[in-house]
């Protein structure tokens, strides 16, 4: 294949997706802020950039994957950003979880420049990137999602559509790791029930994941919660925090009541407090057994 692809950033979700974009064969430009940290890609075929700007390809197609609002924001509107030189029917495919205000303030600018903003969130956690076992959700321009079709393809095991609009992905990106935060408290509660009154909570994990909630993500975080093993992290405490804090804003400005996002706000905010937020998102649970008093900070 001979399409050329930019990649911006190079975390743990971004370096195996760009990855799989080099296997796949295309060729690729990417750009780190800590460059040391694309040198495996470049012994891979990878050209790394020193400047932002530079990760702009003939094919005038740039992937991001940053950790928040002021990264992308950053990477389109910084003085060294690609907003006004990505050039006329240029994509940006925003693949990071943001506001959806970010999303359509970035469409906008996007718009104006003749270029095209594509968000394209995804669900999956390191593991699932690198096996290209990513579900993405995607929303923007009609056109410019033909063209990003097999890229995105390349990276994930299914694509789902929500419309023209850029900020409905987010809007459904948030929703989602909503769920998988409630899901995370919910068994954090039930297995310190289970630990407090006598019973393992591995094995009443292995009994749920198994029966009545043999899905992904009581399989995969119900294990984690089981045996209370919180690193390495996968998806960090303080991005947790972050998207929450988001779903928060999103649900006070549509009038939208959330009282168990307000908890997982809450949870989320005193393990930031004591310390754990570089600490895997499930670290959460810490809270229900420091409340039984099974641990302490």
């Amino acid at each position: 294949m001979s399409q050329s692809v930019g990649f911006i950033g190079l975390g743990r979700m971004g370096e195996p997706m760009a990855r799989n974009l080099l296997r796949a064969g295309y060729k690729l430009r990417v750009y780190n802020r800590t460059s040391s940290k694309a040198q495996a890609l470049a012994a891979e075929g990878a050209e790394v950039v020193e400047n932002l700007r530079d990760v702009i390809n003939p094919d005038g197609i740039v992937v991001s994957m940053v950790a928040n609002d002021h990264a992308l924001q950053e990477v389109v509107f910084g003085e060294k950003g690609i907003g006004e030189a990505l050039g006329p029917g240029g994509i940006h495919i925003s693949m990071s979880t943001v506001s959806p205000l970010t999303a359509q303030k970035l469409a906008a600018h996007h718009e104006k420049q003749g270029t095209a903003y594509l968000a394209a969130p995804v669900f999956g956690r390191p593991e699932a990137a690198t096996a290209k076992k990513l579900w993405v959700c995607l929303s923007g321009d009609s056109k410019a999602k033909v063209r990003a079709r097999t890229i995105l393809e390349a990276l994930s095991q299914e694509i789902f559509d929500f419309g023209d609009k850029p900020e409905t992905a987010s809007v459904v990106k948030l929703a989602g790791n909503f769920l998988i935060g409630a899901a995370i408290e919910a068994m954090a509660e039930a297995y310190t029930f289970a630990e407090k009154n006598g019973v393992s909570r591995k094995d009443v994990a292995d009994l749920f994941s198994k029966t009545f909630l043999s899905c992904p993500i009581y399989q995969n975080y119900g294990k984690v919660i089981a045996a209370q093993e919180y690193k390495p992290a996968g998806f960090k405490v303080s991005l947790g925090l972050k998207d929450m804090t988001l779903l928060s804003r999103v649900a006070a400005s549509s009038r939208t009541p959330m009282p168990l996002g307000a908890l997982l706000q809450e949870r989320l905010q005193a393990a930031v407090n004591k310390g754990r937020s570089d600490m895997d998102w499930t670290a959460l649970a810490i809270e229900a057994s420091e409340d039984a008093g099974l641990r302490q900070s």
